[in-house]
């Protein structure tokens, strides 16, 4: 096992923290899942009820394959970070993002970014990590590749949202690349 993902620790940055995700988290999260537009650009067809949050928002601290952080500005919450889908044989771990409507275009996002594939290269002795984002999503894309992330591949047609088809590209930072 991967100690930093046994024992994540909060992250400080000049705007955001990023701390433990937990139950204190609820509102934040759930106001997120509401909003419609957040699902559109993370691809989230399933509903979630009150309960599977909270429940998933109680476990999620004891998971030792993934680290899924609150995204907090000035206290408040604005969103999730997550380095997920552990592969410790080969040192690598997916990434996910996504931020509350009132957060975005803000820089929030760019700097919880940095701050986990920091965490996960220095901390967690990673060497790569990867991410899919949707082609509808190009301010997503655009943060990445500001991050030092690189397009690696196009996955075609792989989100059907509104009955119209969605390409996926699939980006990576390794620990060699320079970060911003």
């Amino acid at each position: 096992m991967i100690e930093a993902f046994q024992e994540q620790r909060t992250l400080v940055g000049e705007r955001v923290r990023l701390v433990p995700l937990g139950p204190e988290h609820f509102a934040g999260e759930w106001a997120m899942l509401q909003d419609e537009e957040s699902r559109r650009l993370t691809g989230t067809h399933q509903t979630f009820t009150e309960k599977q949050i909270r429940e998933w928002l109680t476990k999620v601290r004891r998971a030792t394959d993934r680290a899924d952080w609150a995204i907090l500005h000035d206290g408040a919450f604005v969103g999730e970070v997550v380095l997920n889908d552990l592969d410790e044989d080969n040192r690598s771990a997916g990434f996910r993002i996504v931020l509350a409507a009132h957060a975005i275009g803000r820089g929030y996002g760019t700097e919880a970014t940095l701050l986990a594939v920091r965490y996960a290269f220095e901390d967690a002795g990673l060497h790569r990590v990867w991410l899919e984002v949707f082609e509808h999503n190009p301010r997503a894309r655009h943060v990445y590749e500001k991050c030092g992330f690189r397009l690696e591949g196009e996955h075609r047609d792989a989100l059907l949202w509104d009955g119209e088809w969605h390409n996926t590209h699939t980006m990576a930072i390794l620990s060699t690349d320079r970060m911003s």
